[in-house]
This record gives C-alpha cells, sequence and structure tokens, in this order.
C-alpha cells in the first residue's frame, strides 16, 4: 500500500498546468518562491527553467528583472530583530543587484525593511520601514485584536523611503505624519502591533507613489513633492489587497484578496481594475465559483503588453495568464516546496509550502542576454 504525501498542497498537480500559446501575451515568467532556499527562477511559456540564480538568502518577499538586465533582490536578512511575531516571515532588508552570471554588483542593506521595494529607472531603491509610532499617535490607533500590541505596548507605523545608489535617504514619508489613525481604523482580526502596514510602494505618474495598506483595507496615492494624500481606494472597493500599479489610462490594477470584504460571507479574490477619481471598479477578474480563487495574503497582478492580466495567487503559488474575457490561458504551479528555514517563520506559518510574493512577466526583448 503506498503512503500518500502528507503535505496537501504537494498532491496537487504542480508545473505547468496548461498553455494557449495563441491567446498568451508570451514571454517568460520570474519568480522567488518563499522557502525555495535563495532560488530565483525565470520559466518560459511551457514552464521550462531557463535560468536560476542562488542567493545567499531566502527572499525578504520579492525578485525583479532590471534594465539593464539583472536580478533585483530583496532578500531576508538573518540580523534583522524579530520586532513582532510574524515579522520574520515579511522583512526584507538585503537588498542586492545580481549579474545573471549571479555576481553582486551592488548592496545594501536596512533592518527596518519590510514587504515590498521597487527599483527604480534612475537606479534609486524605494521600500517600506517599520518604525515604532510615538506614544500620542499609538494610542489614536483603533480597532485590532485587543492586548497584541508588540512588546511594551510598541505599534509599530510604516515609513516609505527611496535611496540612491550610495544608500542615501533621499526621500521619505511617515504615514503618522499624514494619516489619522481614526480614518484608517485596523480591522478586527488583526494584531495591533503594525499599523497600517503597508504591503507594497509603487511608483505611478507625474510624482505619485502609490500605496497599499493591508489591515486598514486602503490604497492610497502620495504626492512626492508635498507629501499629501491626492485619493483614497477604501474598504468599500477593496479588502486587505496587495500590489497596486498606475495603468496607462491611471486606472490602478488591484489584487484584492477579499478576507472580509462587506456583506460578503464567502471570502474569495479577485483582481480589479479601479478608476480612483470615479471610486468605480471598471474591470475584474474573479473565479466562478469565487472560493475556487483565493490567497488570503500576498497576491499580484500584472497588467501585460497585450492586454492580459498575469496573476498570482500566491499561498499556493499558482501563476495564471487570464484575457480581458476572464479566460485562462496559461497556468503553472510552483513545484518547489519546503518549510521557512527558522524557528520564529516556522511558529507563525509551519508546514511545506510552495508560496510566491508575486511573480514578473518578460519579453524576450527584455533579457538580451538570454539565449532559452
Amino acid at each position: 500500500m503506498s503512503t500518500l504525501d502528507t503535505t496537501t498542497l504537494r498532491r496537487h498537480a504542480t508545473g505547468l498546468i496548461g498553455a494557449d500559446p495563441q491567446r498568451s501575451a508570451g514571454g517568460y515568467t520570474l519568480f522567488a518562491p518563499q522557502t525555495a532556499d535563495g532560488n530565483v527562477f525565470l520559466i518560459n511559456l511551457q514552464g521550462e527553467e531557463v535560468h536560476r540564480w542562488k542567493l545567499p538568502q531566502r527572499p525578504g518577499r520579492d525578485a525583479v528583472l532590471l534594465a539593464n538586465g539583472n536580478l533585483g533582490y530583496n532578500g531576508n536578512h538573518p540580523g534583522s530583530p524579530e520586532l513582532f511575531p510574524g515579522w520574520s516571515v515579511w522583512h526584507g532588508g538585503a537588498f542586492s543587484e545580481v549579474t545573471p552570471q549571479g555576481e553582486v554588483v551592488w548592496q545594501h542593506t536596512d533592518l527596518g525593511h519590510h514587504h515590498d521595494a521597487q527599483w527604480l529607472a534612475n537606479g534609486n531603491l524605494l521600500y517600506t520601514t517599520a518604525e515604532p509610532l510615538p506614544a500620542a499617535i499609538a494610542a489614536r490607533v483603533i480597532g485590532g485584536i485587543p492586548g497584541s500590541e508588540a512588546a511594551d505596548g510598541t505599534i509599530y507605523g510604516d515609513v516609505v523611503k527611496e535611496v540612491d545608489r550610495a544608500g542615501n535617504l533621499v526621500w521619505q514619508w511617515r504615514s503618522w505624519e499624514h494619516l489619522a489613525p481614526e480614518d484608517y481604523p485596523l480591522h478586527d482580526c488583526f494584531e495591533r502591533y503594525h499599523w497600517p502596514m503597508t504591503n507594497a510602494v509603487t511608483p505611478g505618474r507625474d510624482g505619485k507613489v502609490i500605496l497599499s495598506m493591508r489591515s486598514v483595507s486602503s490604497v492610497i496615492a502620495v504626492d512626492k513633492a508635498s507629501n499629501r494624500v491626492l485619493w483614497r481606494l477604501g474598504h468599500d472597493l477593496v479588502a486587505q489587497q496587495h500590489c497596486p500599479s498606475e495603468l496607462e489610462d491611471g486606472r490602478i490594477l488591484v489584487f484584492d484578496n477579499g478576507i472580509s470584504r462587506p456583506n460578503i460571507s464567502m471570502p474569495h479574490s479577485r483582481v480589479i481594475e479601479v478608476d480612483p477619481i470615479a471610486q468605480r471598479i471598471e474591470w475584474q477578474y474573479a473565479d466562478t465559483p469565487g472560493y475556487a480563487f483565493f490567497t488570503p495574503f500576498m497576491g499580484g497582478a500584472q497588467r501585460l503588453h497585450n492586454g492580459n492580466t498575469l496573476i498570482t495567487e500566491a499561498n499556493f503559488g499558482r501563476l495564471f495568464e487570464v484575457t480581458r474575457a476572464g479566460e485562462v490561458v496559461w497556468e503553472y504551479i510552483n513545484p518547489h516546496f519546503a518549510a521557512y528555514p527558522d524557528a520564529a517563520s516556522r511558529a507563525y506559518l509551519p508546514g511545506e509550502n510552495n508560496a510566491i510574493f508575486r511573480a514578473h512577466r518578460y519579453q524576450a526583448q527584455d533579457i538580451p542576454w538570454l539565449r532559452d
């Protein structure tokens, strides 16, 4: 009698599930599994590995290809202090630019970094950090699980930073200096150790920076010149969302996780395209039934050159591409399973998994060094 694999997710099909080359945007998909020991994979449309990088630490969430063909990597720095439960899972702090041959040509360290980072066209790095809130601000944070603050009652707040190639700080934005805690209450299901928990930072057009704040279900646009908030997508539109990006027409593409979407009893994820001025959803992708597509945290959506959308169903390592009509034309399941390597992360997220924070699609002209 055969013994079944005890990891439920690994019993499911992995690798390439299917591809429609005629309707897919084509190209190559880059992903950095959260527990694959620092391996970053580039695969073609057939699901075949065409290149791999091996970094000394697992990802502090993400990896991207830069315009010069190098890898921009957000590594999980082993020296980052354990600020609160879960910090070990989502902090980064070890940034590196790596050639296709594996040579590290630039590094930057910030032990306060968590979640997202963006490698800008001018060579600067834009990323999120956490710092203790001033006591008077922390006292005004409402909602969340009572008594769940960090040690000594500390609540950490988000600071967005931009540094240049020399590591010099050229811009920063402290959340508590521009957001009133009363206007951004924590959801009842979230711990009070982190407010408002910015899980994504994305450069927009005309000097905007777009922030996704998961624990308060909000997406905002910040004007870098004045630091003021230009608009906000609130809980009537988004629910514990990730990965907002501004499209060419000014609409915002968002991965909407949907743990506690208002007036919905069945959690499900979706990808939405929102007009931020009209505060209206103009397009969305959701599965039928809705619960067939769901990831409680992480997740990504990238609009491709032909109008298709690459989606990362993060917790299940599922990458798939849909047309404007919602038809799936490519699907791949990450086959690389492992447990988190450090004890604090394993305690927070036990068991083996194949999770991916976010995947990215590139065309052949974006990777001139590649010979598939």
